[in-house]
């Protein structure tokens, strides 16, 4: 639906000639889809859609675009800064972010007051502080006002300002009082106590709280907007439920990238040194921990000498304990978002992991011991009980790792949580490497002592 409504759009801007219809036609599409369609005209019919369409519906066109920057370069400076002045604040900050520092300070200065001042307050968080993700965009009116009054000012904002489902209310010394519903204010009678109306007890977070500690408290009220207060409770801003989704989706990207191994999230436009920079920091970690795993490997070279059959299953071993880690990682890093944790309850995550691990290893080790003992007898013509043994051993090693990785794909993300350390930080790839080194030590310290020093099966 939404790739047949863009090629409408493109059609009809290349086929219609008559600016006055074309932009009667425009009117029925969504500002989203004018958006996907404007990176397939060419540069000529953009600044025709530009001047047809006017500054106010450019801006909310440019608002749902990635990366409005380069459509602004096409522009005069002027018509740049008058879309971007129609933008709510917190867009226009973010096109803001992408363009050339030169020509941010340039359009800053030519703003009006009230622009400039909202844009340079968003600007003045740090990027992981709540402020960063909030809106000037939103209704407030005094303490005081009967229903009619409260209704007349209310029109008169939304104007300029489109959030008006939920209306602030503040006191005479401009602190936050409560909140009252846009639905309720427009039911009530006209000599109803507005007093009555207003959720004194509404939600709000603090201007400089970090993103990832308000989230959970953002999510679960579920309002249209909430909002951001300053040390002297004075309303700045609100956090939208469209910069919620944003936000979250932020984070997960975030947190996907740290997954990967990654020090922040990439994107297709970065250059060659900037990729480095975010893969090779973790990829040095991982290479002296790798270069320990392999020394480990070294120190047991009398048993791979002995029993040279035992590393064809040594992938087996290393695969199933990263994996295992993996998931109980990704669980235990979507538990820890619950901030309310108490330690008894960290404790049953940690054994409830552990006893996953011990149930699957312990399946999975009896495959194991079955089919490999089979695989070594008939394949590979060895003695049966040699190759019984051989894979005992397998099987026992594998429900070992697989319990432990389990048990340090748990802890070591509550072990991150608690110094307050993203916990995921505590990515795949390093996880993946511990465990690495707890199954190459549980394989081959198994094989030595079951095999060697009791068995005497060489």
């Amino acid at each position: 639906m939404k790739e047949s409504y863009v090629q409408e759009i493109i059609d009809l801007i290349r086929r219609e000639r008559r600016e006055e219809e074309l932009l009667k036609q425009l009117e029925r599409y969504h500002e989203n889809d004018i958006a996907e369609a404007l990176e397939l005209l060419t540069g000529e019919e953009r600044k025709r859609l530009y001047r047809i369409l006017g500054p106010e519906r450019i801006s909310e066109i440019f608002s749902y675009l990635d990366d409005a920057s380069s459509y602004l370069e096409e522009m005069e400076l002027a018509n740049a800064t008058e879309i971007i002045g129609n933008m709510d604040s917190d867009d226009a900050v973010d096109v803001l972010e992408n363009m050339d520092e030169e020509v941010q300070k340039k359009i800053v200065s030519l703003l009006n007051a009230e622009s400039s001042r909202d844009i340079k307050l968003i600007r003045s968080y740090d990027e992981d502080e709540i402020g960063s993700k909030m809106t000037t965009n939103y209704i407030e009116i005094k303490k005081g006002l009967n229903v009619k009054q409260a209704m007349k000012e209310l029109i008169s904002q939304a104007e300029d300002n489109d959030n008006i489902y939920t209306v602030y209310v503040c006191n005479e010394d401009g602190s936050f009082y409560g909140a009252l519903d846009l639905k309720d204010l427009i039911t009530a009678r006209e000599h109803a106590d507005l007093q009555a109306l207003i959720s004194n007890a509404y939600p709000f977070v603090r201007d400089h709280e970090k993103v990832a500690d308000c989230l959970e408290k953002i999510k679960g009220y579920a309002e249209d907007s909430i909002p951001v207060l300053n040390e002297k409770n004075q309303i700045l801003g609100v956090i939208t439920s469209q910069d919620i989704i944003e936000v979250v989706d932020d984070e997960l990207g975030d947190d996907y990238a740290k997954l990967a191994g990654l020090t922040a999230e990439e994107d297709l436009n970065e250059n060659l040194f900037e990729s480095m920079k975010k893969r090779l920091p973790w990829l040095i970690v991982l290479l002296a921990l790798g270069i320990g795993v392999s020394s480990v490997v070294g120190i047991f070279e009398q048993v791979v000498a002995q029993i040279a059959i035992i590393v064809c299953f040594q992938s087996l071993i290393l695969d199933m304990a990263g994996n295992v880690g993996t998931q109980s990682l990704a669980v235990t890093i979507r538990v820890l978002m619950d901030g309310h944790l108490k330690t008894s309850q960290k404790l049953q995550l940690v054994l409830k992991e552990m006893r996953v691990g011990l149930c699957n290893g312990l399946v999975l080790g009896v495959l194991s011991f079955a089919f490999i003992g089979i695989y070594i007898w008939q394949m590979k013509n060895y003695d049966v009980f040699f190759a019984f043994t051989v894979s005992l051993c397998v099987g026992v090693a594998l429900m070992a790792a697989m319990v432990i990785s389990s048990m340090i794909g748990t802890i070591v993300p509550m072990f991150f949580h608690r110094i307050h350390i993203d916990p995921a930080v505590a990515s795949g790839p390093l996880i993946t490497t511990i465990n690495d080194l707890v199954a190459v030590i549980s394989y081959y310290g198994l094989a030595w002592g079951l095999l060697i020093k009791v068995l005497h099966v060489v």
